[in-house]
């Protein structure tokens, strides 16, 4: 299996006779994996401790606790309570989380049919919505009061959506033909194609 870190470097001879590199320095590459999850909603501190220990061992680096930045009476925050814990991935940590997940993470969403491609911006970036970490097999052995879900942003040098597309393909990540809306199980409305009048 040829492993994400051996994919990017091999980027410009891949994609170089559909994109029309010339130099290997305008093939995109991997910049950093950026990952989140929201504990603002955790009242029991265990919990977020919970879910520092579990980001852990999946990422194999500990998380940065994030503070709310200023009180907010609606919703019980006051600055500097803990609403979020990020980590950031570059370097051998970076592919290695790509390597897990995609090769055994993802496989293992239940009714897993493919991420979107509608996911990818403006920039170049995909944003990756995990429900349950519990599909990482470092953590899978996991009481269900304990799931939690968390975001996974993946940084590339990709000038435009086109340029990322193909080169998150060449990844490996496997984009799904249906819509963001039709992974999610909901009911997309399709156009009924309009009846033509006979003619005389």
């Amino acid at each position: 299996m040829i492993s994400v870190k051996e994919k990017n470097k091999s980027a410009f001879e891949s994609l170089k006779g559909t994109l029309g590199y010339k130099n290997p320095m305008q093939a995109p590459q991997l910049t950093k994996v950026t990952i989140s999850a929201g504990v603002g909603s955790f009242k029991d501190k265990k919990k977020i401790d919970v879910v520092i220990d579990r980001l852990s061992k999946i990422t194999g680096q500990k998380p940065v606790r994030k503070g709310a930045k200023a009180s907010i009476a609606a919703f019980k925050v006051r600055q500097g309570d803990p609403v979020g814990v990020q980590i950031t991935l570059h370097g051998a940590r970076m592919y290695d989380f790509l390597d897990r997940l995609i090769n055994i993470a993802l496989p293992r969403t239940k009714d897993f049919r493919g991420i979107p491609v509608s996911s990818i911006d403006a920039m170049g970036n995909y944003t990756l919505g995990i429900r349950e970490h519990t599909i990482f097999p470092e953590t899978s052995d996991e009481d269900l009061r304990d799931v939690f879900g968390f975001a996974i942003n993946v940084g590339t040098t990709a000038k435009t959506k086109e340029e990322a597309k193909a080169f998150f393909e060449h990844l490996g990540f496997p984009f799904s033909k249906l819509s963001k809306e039709e992974l999610q199980g909901k009911k997309v409305k399709k156009d009924k194609p309009k009846k033509q009048k006979a003619t005389e």
